[in-house]
C-alpha cells in the first residue's frame, strides 16, 4: 500500500534504484535519470506568466480536459518562453488522459505518432498538440548505441517531469487555477540563466542525439550559459548524430535555422563540434571569406524576418546554406569548359546526393532550392522580354530575395540588385525604359531618341551555345551571364 501511495503521488517506481545526488544535489538513479520527485508550486501570477499572451485555444483544451476530469497543463517551451519575455510559437499541452479518452472529448482531433502518440486538437487554423505523461522506462527498447526505439508507456506527472529534457522546459501550467508546478528547480535556473539536462546528460545523450542538438539551439536562443555537466559530453558523443534518421535531423536543422537565432546556433554548434553531422560543408564555408560573409548576411537577414514575425520558406534557408558548395563547384565546371546551365544542373544534382546522406530534405523543398538557384544566370539577362518572363515566374520573389543576398555579400554587383528592383516596383513603361537603359551600357535613351541597333549574332555565336545579349551587355555563351561566370 506504502508502494503504491508513493508512486501515485510522485510516479516512483519500486524498482528503482538507490538514487546518488549530482553536484547540483539532485538525485539521479543508476539509470542515469532523475528521480521523480515533488513539485515546487509557484503562483503563476507572481512568476510574471502574462496570461494574456496564452491563447485561448490552449487554454480551452486545458479547461476542457479538467472538466472531463483530467489533468491538464500547459508545457515546454510556451511556458519557458512567457517567462523570459518571448513570444512563444508554439503551446503544448500535457494531461493524464489517455490519446482516445483526449479525442473523446475534442471533436476536431486527431491521433498522430508511431514512437510515442499525441493528440492534435484543431481550432480553426490553430493546432494544439496534447501529450499523455510518460513513464519513467528503465527497460525501454534501444538501438546498439542507447538510443529510444519505443516509448508508447504512459505514466504519472512527476515521471514525465524527469523525461523531459532541460529543467526550464520541466515546468507545468496550469491557467486555469494560475499555478505554475516545477519538479525540478527550473524556475531557479531560469533566474540564474542556466541551461542544465535533467538526469545525466551523457545517459540522455544517448538516448536521443537530438538533445545535443537542442542544447546548441536554446543555449543561442536564449544566451544562457550551459551548465559544465550538461556540456561535458557533448564533443564526446557527437558522432552519435550520425545514428539519427536523417528525418529527425532535417526538422530539428529547420527548427534551428527558424529560431531567430541561426547564426548563433550554427556557430554553438561549431564550437560544440556538432557541425559534421548536419552541414559538412559548413565548416568549408566558414572558412573562406567570401562563404562566411554570404553567410552570415543570408542569416541575419532570416533572423531579422523571423524576430519581425514573418514567414521564412525552408528552401530558402537550404538554399542559402548550400550555395556557396554549388557556385564553387558550378565555377570549376566553367573553367573546364562545360555549358553554364547543364554545368549548374549537374552540380545541384551532386550536391544534393551528397547532402541528402545526411538530412532528408523534402522534394518540394529541393525543387524550391533548385528553382532559386538556376533563376540566378537569368538575372543577367536584361534584354528583350526575358525581364517580364522571369518577374512572372512562381518562384520570382524567392530568387529576387536571394539575387538581393548575393549582391549584399558581394558576390553579385549592386547595380544588378538596383535594376531588378526599379524594373520589380516599376510600371510597364519604367520597364521599357530600364531594358533600354541596360541595352545602351547602363545609359537611359532620351525620350523620342532613336533605339540602338541590336547587333546582330554570328554563326560563331550559335555554334557556342549561348543566347546572345544586346550590345553594351553581351551574354557569355559560355557562363550563361553577363560576361563573367557566377562572382
Amino acid at each position: 500500500m506504502i508502494t503504491q501511495f508513493i508512486r501515485k503521488l510522485f510516479g516512483r517506481r519500486p524498482d528503482a534504484a538507490t538514487p546518488v545526488a549530482d553536484a547540483d544535489g539532485h538525485h539521479i538513479n543508476v539509470h542515469g535519470h532523475a528521480v521523480p520527485r515533488e513539485p515546487v508550486i509557484y503562483s503563476a501570477s507572481a512568476e510574471k506568466i502574462p496570461r494574456g499572451d496564452v491563447p485561448q485555444s490552449a487554454i480551452r483544451t486545458c479547461e476542457t480536459l479538467q472538466k472531463g476530469g483530467f489533468k491538464a497543463f500547459i508545457v515546454g517551451g510556451g511556458v519557458r518562453d512567457l517567462l523570459l519575455g518571448l513570444k512563444p510559437k508554439d503551446f503544448d499541452v500535457a494531461t493524464d488522459a489517455t490519446p482516445a479518452q483526449v479525442t473523446a472529448l475534442f471533436r476536431r482531433s486527431r491521433v498522430i505518432g508511431r514512437r510515442f502518440q499525441i493528440v492534435h486538437v484543431m481550432y480553426g487554423r490553430e493546432t494544439i498538440e496534447v501529450s499523455t505523461f510518460r513513464a519513467l522506462q528503465t527497460d525501454a527498447e534501444t538501438d546498439e548505441h542507447g538510443r529510444v526505439l519505443r516509448d508508447n508507456l504512459w505514466g504519472s506527472q512527476a515521471e514525465d517531469a524527469t523525461r523531459r529534457d532541460f529543467t526550464i522546459n520541466a515546468l507545468y501550467y496550469d491557467p486555469v487555477a494560475d499555478a505554475l508546478l516545477d519538479y525540478h528547480d527550473g524556475v531557479k535556473d531560469l533566474h540564474r540563466r542556466v541551461l542544465r539536462m535533467i538526469g545525466d546528460p551523457a545517459t540522455r545523450y544517448r538516448e536521443d542525439p537530438v538533445r545535443m542538438l537542442r542544447t546548441a539551439r536554446f543555449a543561442a536562443k536564449t544566451g544562457f550559459a550551459i551548465e559544465p555537466g550538461t556540456k561535458a559530453p557533448i564533443r564526446e558523443l557527437a558522432p552519435l548524430i550520425h545514428n539519427v534518421p536523417a528525418a529527425r535531423l532535417f526538422d530539428e536543422m529547420l527548427k534551428l535555422l527558424q529560431s531567430g537565432h541561426s547564426l548563433e546556433s550554427l556557430q554553438q554548434l561549431r564550437n560544440e563540434g556538432l557541425h559534421h553531422g548536419l552541414l559538412p560543408m559548413l565548416d568549408v564555408i566558414m572558412e573562406q571569406p567570401d562563404g562566411e560573409r554570404f553567410i552570415r548576411v543570408a542569416l541575419t537577414r532570416t533572423d531579422e524576418r523571423v524576430l519581425e514575425g514573418k514567414s521564412v520558406s525552408p528552401g530558402f534557408l537550404f538554399a542559402t546554406l548550400l550555395w556557396q558548395e554549388v557556385r564553387v563547384r558550378w565555377n570549376e565546371r566553367l573553367k573546364a569548359g562545360e555549358q553554364a546551365i547543364p554545368a549548374l544542373h549537374d552540380t545541384i544534382d551532386a550536391v544534393m546526393e551528397e547532402q541528402g546522406a545526411k538530412l532528408a530534405i523534402q522534394k518540394r523543398i529541393i525543387a524550391d532550392m533548385r528553382e532559386i538557384w538556376t533563376l540566378q544566370p537569368r538575372f543577367e539577362r536584361r534584354h528583350g522580354s526575358t525581364p517580364q518572363r522571369l518577374l512572372e515566374h512562381l518562384r520570382f520573389r524567392a530568387a529576387y530575395d536571394f539575387l538581393l543576398l548575393r549582391c549584399d555579400a558581394g558576390e553579385a554587383s549592386a547595380e544588378l540588385g538596383a535594376w531588378w528592383t526599379r524594373y520589380a516596383e516599376g510600371d510597364p513603361t519604367e520597364r521599357e525604359a530600364l531594358i533600354a537603359e541596360a541595352a545602351n551600357g547602363g545609359t537611359a535613351r532620351s525620350p523620342g531618341s532613336p533605339a540602338r541597333k541590336r547587333r546582330r549574332r554570328r554563326p560563331a555565336d550559335k555554334a557556342a551555345g549561348g543566347e546572345g545579349g544586346s550590345e553594351g551587355n553581351p551574354t557569355d555563351a559560355r557562363t550563361g551571364q553577363g560576361g563573367e561566370p557566377p562572382a
